[in-house]
Formats: structure tokens, sequence, C-alpha cells
């Protein structure tokens, strides 16, 4: 679709377009570079593994905390159990028990309650393993997290280095920028912006050796000609992608 040139504007001033258009890809390419530090990346990894080490660590100290109660429980019992047998085994060397069914019945117990407490001591030393091994891995993973923690800081601290530059780069070009579109007419630079806003971040291109630089498209002979025809003060506009056409020395005409 061909229209005709909506507005002129100096050639020099159609060149300092072209500047404006070098800062904006610059000031893009920045913002996608501090977008996509490699930093950005490892940080969301480094996050998930401190959240999952930490989600890990609360399920061990909580396991370690259960068998702790759980060890005491065993503790009384089998406390209970050997003094209730020593209490028996008083009463049997004291001679207190005179009928020979009653002591038959205590010697009895007694081997009940030396059962009971191997059994529960047993028992015991179980839970004190199985204790120590779960205060390992709450203390494993703690110092795990802790690590990564470490890790997390010195990633935020080079992550923040390097937006540091990234935002000084950016605030430079932006200055450089807002001076050069001071120059421009205001229907020219409102003109750029729109076609900008829809072709993917450019919206002024040198016609350079035949070839429009904005879509890399190479200009046939008529629309060459069609150039060629008007005034240097004449904007042009790309018959195909429609971009601001900047005529420069080598363009081919």
């Amino acid at each position: 679709m061909r229209e005709g040139p909506p507005l002129n504007a100096d050639p020099d001033v159609q060149l300092r377009l072209l500047d404006v258009q070098a800062l904006d890809q610059k000031l893009d390419q920045l913002a996608h570079r501090r977008r996509t530090l490699p930093q950005v990346a490892e940080l969301e990894s480094l996050a998930a593994e401190h959240s999952r080490l930490g989600d890990a660590e609360i399920v061990a100290q909580t396991t370690v905390a259960d068998l702790e109660r759980e060890q005491k429980r065993a503790d009384v019992d089998v406390e209970q159990v050997r003094a209730r047998k020593d209490r028996d085994q008083k009463r049997l060397d004291a001679g207190q028990v005179a009928s020979p069914k009653e002591l038959e019945s205590l010697q009895r117990e007694i081997e009940a309650l030396n059962r009971r407490q191997s059994d529960l001591e047993d028992a015991e030393l179980e839970i004190m393993e199985r204790l120590e091994q779960a205060q390992q891995e709450a203390q494993a993973l703690s110092a795990e997290r802790e690590k990564v923690g470490q890790q997390v800081r010195e990633v935020q601290q080079a992550r923040d280095d390097s937006w540091a530059d990234i935002d000084r780069d950016a605030e430079q070009a932006r200055t450089e920028r807002s001076e050069l579109a001071g120059q421009l007419p205001e229907e020219l630079l409102a003109l750029y912006e729109k076609i900008r806003a829809s072709q993917g971040g450019i919206g002024a291109a040198a016609l350079r050796r035949r070839t429009c630089e904005g879509c890399q498209m190479q200009l046939d002979a008529a629309e060459l000609k069609r150039i060629a025809s008007f005034a240097p003060e004449v904007v042009i506009r790309h018959d195909e992608c429609r971009r601001i056409l900047i005529r420069v020395p080598d363009s081919g005409l």
C-alpha cells in the first residue's frame, strides 16, 4: 500500500532520527540484558533450593522433637520398671517374704520385670539411635541451607552490581536520547514512536546499499526510483515494512 509522504523534515534532522533509534535499541538491549542476567535465573534456582531445604529442615526438626518426646517416655517407662524391680529385689534380699508361694510369685515378677526392662532398654536404645540420626540430618540440612543462603547473598550482590552498571548505561542513554529527541519536530517524533511501537522497536531505518536496515529487504528498482523522485526533505516510508526510511550517502539511489 502506497501513501503520499506525510511530512517533511530537514535531511540532517532525519539523520538524527537514526541516532534516536540507535539509542532506543540500546535501551531495549540494556532492558533485555537486565531481565536476563545469569544471576537472575541462578537466584530463582537458589531461592527454590533454599525454600526446599527450609521445608526439609522443619520436617527434620519436627522428627527430632517427636523422638525427644518418645525418648522421654521410654526413659520414664524404663525407670518405672527398674524402680519396681529394685523394690521387689530389696524385699527379697531382706527376707521380708515368708510365704513360699509369695516368694515364688515375687521371684517370677522380678524375672518378668527383668525381661520387661531389657525390652524397654532395647526400645530406648533404638529411639536414641533414631534421634541421633534425625539430629544429624537436621544439622546437615541447617548447614546446607546456610550455605545456600550465603550463595544467595553472593549472587544477589553480583546481580546488584551488574544492575548498577546497566542502570548507569541506561540513564546515560536516556539522557542522550532526550536531548536528541528534543531536536526533532513533534510530528516526526510522534510518527516514529507510533511505528516503533508496532514494529518490534524499530521505527526508523537507514536505506543502505538499496536495503532497508529495518526489515533487511532489498528494494526493487521501482521502489528505488520512487524514493529517488522525492526531494531530500520528504520523509519516506518503506512500502513493505512501513518504517521511516532514512536516505544516507550509500543508499544506492
